[in-house]
């Protein structure tokens, strides 16, 4: 009997050990748990606090813009990041704060060949290689994250692997006339970069960077060729 209780001891006190080593081991990890559930209920209750509508203000915008914007605000799905709304169509780019209050509004200049899809690889080819029809704006829903290009000029990514970003209009080559285009009310001339999409400077500067230049946000590119629920599919129950 002597014997089996000294080894009950043994394994009580094995055991009062490994409790305490838990007892030390786990609150750490409890309260990083905690903190990580408790941030995602606070994410998800100022999701559920935002408004249902996109706020445009006295801005005009189409309606497939309007669309998006409020099926965005309603599904909750920029998840509370900044978002924009690319309208290939009039050649304009609304921005939006997390709240779905419009930030501003501005014509752009986009990819010169119509179509909504890039071809597969193109980001890994040098622009000289890049034939006239393939010069597309891709559309889709596409996480922005803010970067720099080879010149050491900060930009924001649309989609980094087909290389596309939004940046401020260069004006190097003065025959393509980029900022003449830009000014001009008419969307015709709008279509001239290789898939970019281009802002004026001020936009930029003063709209984008503060939304988008420091964090992550959400750029809805619209098609032009399809409908806009073949390109969010089943995700935009709302849009027609």
């Amino acid at each position: 009997m002597s014997t089996l209780s000294s080894q009950l001891d043994a394994v009580l006190k094995g055991l009062g050990i490994g409790c305490a080593v838990l007892a030390l081991a786990l609150p750490g990890h409890v309260t990083s748990r905690q903190t990580h559930v408790r941030a995602l209920q606070q994410h998800d209750l100022a999701l559920q606090a935002l408004p249902l509508t996109a706020n445009f203000g006295a801005e005009e915008a189409p309606a497939p813009v309007r669309q998006m914007a409020d099926w965005v605000m309603a599904s909750r799905d920029h998840r509370g990041m900044p978002f924009v709304v690319v309208d290939k169509q009039h050649a304009r780019v609304f921005v939006f704060q997390p709240n779905g209050t419009l930030m501003g509004a501005t014509a752009a200049l986009m990819g010169a060949a119509i179509g909504d899809d890039s071809v597969s690889g193109i980001g890994d080819r040098e622009m000289s290689a890049i034939l006239p029809h393939e010069r597309t704006t891709p559309a889709g829903r596409f996480v922005s994250v803010p970067g720099t290009n080879i010149h050491g000029e900060d930009i924001v990514w649309v989609d980094y692997e087909a290389a596309v970003s939004m940046h401020r209009v260069r004006a190097k080559d003065p025959s393509e006339r980029r900022l003449e285009r830009l000014a001009t009310p008419t969307i015709e001339d709008n279509r001239i970069s290789f898939g970019c999409i281009n802002l004026p400077s001020t936009f930029y500067d003063e709209v984008v960077k503060p939304a988008l230049g420091a964090a992550r946000g959400v750029v809805y590119v619209l098609p032009e060729t399809r409908p806009l629920h073949a390109v969010f599919g089943n995700h935009t129950a709302l849009l027609p």
